[in-house]
């Protein structure tokens, strides 16, 4: 529903929602729509591919939190995590949508690059239990 709405737009309007114009937009798709298509087993998501590619613009657009995404496409925000992750690393692994590598980077002195990464990563924390907490002993003094 919300891809209907997008592909209404402008080239420039599009552009302005998720970052990339239509023709990337649509390369993109193709890319993911193949991996989809190779894909033998597991659920299948309950977005589109082009909805799932427009929300993961969307959160590199806007850096919004993957709970508030969540809560905007129906979607719980762990799931968004885990899409937002599948979808770049199909493209990354596509080679047409990387980021050029730190070596390239120090080579070419003429381009100045700022990189900066903002993704949410989930913090494994251990668990609270008795055997991992040392007590002390107190002295009856006062």
């Amino acid at each position: 529903m919300r891809y209907e709405k997008a592909k209404k737009l402008k080239n420039s309007e599009f552009k302005r929602l998720c970052g990339v114009k239509k023709e990337t937009f649509l390369e993109m798709c193709e890319i993911v729509q193949a991996v989809e298509n190779q894909k033998t087993s597991g659920r299948t998501c309950n977005l589109s591919v082009e909805n799932q590619v427009l929300l993961t613009l969307t959160f590199w657009r806007e850096y919004r939190t993957m709970f508030h995404l969540g809560q905007d496409w129906g979607l719980h925000d762990e799931h968004v995590s885990r899409l937002v992750r599948r979808i770049e690393d199909i493209l990354i692994k596509s080679g047409k949508f990387s980021l050029p590598g730190k070596r390239r980077l120090l080579e070419e002195d003429s381009l100045t690059y700022t990189i900066v990464d903002v993704t949410e990563m989930t913090i494994e924390r251990p668990k609270k239990n008795k055997s991992g907490v040392i007590r002390e002993k107190r002295s009856d003094i006062r």
